[in-house]
């Protein structure tokens, strides 16, 4: 009865969407207040109805119902509680619902909440954004439908991918999909501002909290991802080119270009058609990832696999959403007032720079994801990677000079500035970026040019971020506890700035360390074997076998020594053996520090005359800074919702009050 109940409640969310997506823009075109006013029960209504639907479908997964298709093939009665709640997103069906209830939430959101919005503009971006739900519940209800039941019903369901029964990938996909999702909303602000021909200042207010709020959720999205890949797979990276980590990376690229070119629109009325257009190609980017991920092009551990009948859909969804958009931008792009003028060195032409090289670096990366799937489609089945030494070699010299223009353009003023003088402050900046790089070299004694360039970078962004802080609060030229009132008296915004760009800066330290001085060691062991890496002597003490909860595992023991024998820490990795799901997955051991990860994975024997006599191949690595990288991203969600908190994001353009006439005086 639940599951009929969540698909019922499915039918009657789509029928409202259909309401939403024509009364407030016919209310808007016609000036009726009451139709435009309707979007803010429709958004309610819809939001009520998919709540409906997903608690139905969590509870089917919680309760362990096989007579619903989607929990048999993802669920177990076996389970752990969190993996039975995160596998209704784990699949196709399940993440859709996932989606549009991240869309309705979005909707209901600015209805709600906007009330500072005008009224035509808030009913047309209602509107719009029901467009895209009306296309994706229509998919869900006819290609997708969570709620199927299977009869007779199986005594247990097949489990879960192992890879997948992670916490921090539990958490991933709902992080990824409110940033995905979130732009959805600044795209339908877009498309409504461009079907209303007015784009100004307060129109990008109202537009930053929530590109800023989808950013922020991307970004830590993409991070938990990359965490979980360094420590659940076994290979010992972080990032690995994926078309799927790819097609999340191409939305936050733009995102974040987005995110400062509306700066721009709110403070000079200028990049009004620059910033409603990576409104439109960002969100067009998120659409691009779902088709690709869900069409059957690709075959990958991030992928659903799913029939190429519903990819076409979904590229029909495509076509209409990016087509179309972009059909109006070109339509009514000309009309937008180009806003202030400002000269080439100013602080708006090195935000014009930032925004040129970002959506270089993602056309850039969007090329090396699409290629090797045209190329297969044109060649008839030949298959060609396209694979990190790629993308090493094109994107990451244009992150360079990004990294340069970040840390010099906070110096810069409005429609000019002057930069022999910017220069000169940063003098010390550049002194101190030196020295740093030259102590890596000293530290490090040897290794690629390009990581040492990445450290002096990271350097100049990291102390010129600090500079340009200590700036504002006079650090240093007043009393410390005029500093620290300074210090209070400065926007949110401005502090959370400072912390996500340097954070930035942190994670490419991290970045250019464990990518350039990695160390790895893949050797066959037998107990009592031992391996040297880094300065430390590692035995390998055997293995045992362990009982989980739905899996049984091979856990090995490695005893960690520093080369004169003081004892470290002991590594125990697994190799584990999923019966149900007839699957093996790895789960490495890891010693972190600030200073690097000593991380060890074992697999399976490679005969039973090996397993007889206790032999294992052991993967071991050294990854100096690594963790730098998480606590860069870190750094860069803290400074974005230190910036959301901002009480200047919250209000949108003033309305104005009607005073009461003053009271005449009688005559004397």
């Amino acid at each position: 009865m639940i599951p009929e109940i969540g698909h019922f409640a499915l039918s009657l969310a789509l029928a409202i969407a259909l309401v939403q997506s024509v009364l407030p823009i016919l209310g808007a075109s016609r000036g009726n207040i009451t139709w435009m006013q309707s979007a803010r029960a429709s958004a309610s209504g819809q939001l009520l109805f998919l709540a409906i639907a997903f608690a139905a479908l969590i509870r089917s997964f919680v309760v362990s119902d096989f007579t619903v298709r989607n929990v048999v093939e993802n669920s177990h009665s076996m389970k752990p509680m969190l993996f039975k709640i995160a596998g209704t997103w784990g699949s196709h069906e399940g993440s859709l619902l996932l989606w549009v209830l991240i869309l309705a939430i979005f909707g209901a959101a600015v209805a709600l909440f906007g009330n500072n919005i005008p009224d035509r503009l808030r009913a047309r971006t209602l509107s719009v954004q029901a467009w895209i739900s009306v296309g994706f519940l229509s998919f869900l209800l006819l290609t997708s439908n969570p709620f199927e039941r299977v009869f007779p019903a199986p005594q247990d369901g097949n489990d879960l991918n192992p890879l997948l029964q992670d916490v921090g990938l539990a958490m991933h996909p709902p992080l990824l999909y409110i940033g995905y999702v979130g732009f959805s909303i600044v795209f339908s602000f877009a498309v409504a501002a461009l079907l209303e021909g007015r784009v100004d200042a307060a129109w990008a207010r109202w537009v930053r909290p929530w590109t800023l709020a989808a950013w922020v959720s991307l970004t830590a999205g993409i991070a938990l991802g990359s965490w979980w890949a360094y420590y659940e797979l076994g290979w010992g990276g972080w990032w690995f080119w994926d078309p799927v980590e790819n097609v999340s990376f191409m939305p936050w690229l733009l995102g974040t270009a987005l995110l400062h070119s509306a700066i721009v629109t709110e403070k000079r009325d200028a990049f009004k058609s620059w910033t409603i257009l990576l409104a439109i190609l960002t969100f067009s980017l998120s659409l691009l990832g779902t088709f690709i991920v869900r069409s059957g092009l690709l075959t990958s551990v991030h992928a659903f696999a799913v029939d190429p009948e519903r990819g076409v859909y979904i590229l029909g969804l495509l076509a209409f959403s990016i087509g179309g958009s972009l059909t109006l931008y070109a339509w009514r792009a000309p009309e937008l007032e180009s806003g202030g003028l400002f000269q080439p060195v100013s602080r708006e032409g090195g935000l014009l720079v930032n925004n040129l090289i970002l959506a270089a670096a993602t056309g850039t990366v969007l090329f090396g994801t699409l290629y090797p799937l045209f190329y297969e489609a044109l060649s008839g089945g030949d298959k060609l990677s396209v694979g990190p030494p790629f993308f090493n070699a094109s994107f990451v010299p244009m992150m360079l000079p990004l990294i340069f223009a970040m840390g010099l353009g906070p110096y810069l003023s409005w429609k000019r500035a002057d930069l022999a003088g910017v220069m000169q402050r940063l003098r010390a900046v550049a002194v101190l970026s030196v020295l740093a790089t030259l102590s890596a070299v000293y530290v490090t004694r040897g290794g690629p040019v390009l990581a040492y360039l990445a450290i002096l970078l990271a350097a100049w962004l990291f102390t010129s971020t600090l500079r340009e802080w200590a700036m504002r609060v006079r650090l240093g030229e007043v009393t410390l506890r005029a500093s620290i009132a300074r210090a209070r008296g400065l926007p949110r915004a401005t502090h959370g700035m400072t912390l996500a760009h340097a954070g930035l800066a942190v994670a490419i330290l991290g970045f250019a360390g464990s990518s350039a001085w990695k160390s790895e060691e893949i050797v066959f062991v037998t107990p009592g074997s031992e391996v040297s890496i880094a300065g430390f002597s590692v035995t390998f003490e055997g293995a045992k076998g362990i009982q989980g909860p739905n899996y049984i595992a091979d856990r090995g023991e490695l005893t960690v020594r520093t080369e004169d024998g003081r004892s470290v820490t002991t590594l125990r990795p697994e190799r584990r053996s999923y019966p149900v799901a007839q699957s093996v997955t790895t789960e490495s051991a890891i010693r972190s520090t600030l200073a690097g990860d000593l991380y060890a994975s074992i697999t399976e024997p490679a005969s039973e005359e090996d397993a007889a006599r206790g032999a294992y191949t052991l993967r071991i690595l050294y990854e100096p800074l690594v963790n730098f990288i998480w606590l860069g991203a870190g750094m860069l969600v803290g400074g974005g919702l230190l910036s959301l908190s901002d009480r200047r994001l919250r209000v949108g353009a003033p309305r104005r009050v009607s005073r009461p006439a003053p009271r005449q005086l009688p005559a004397e």
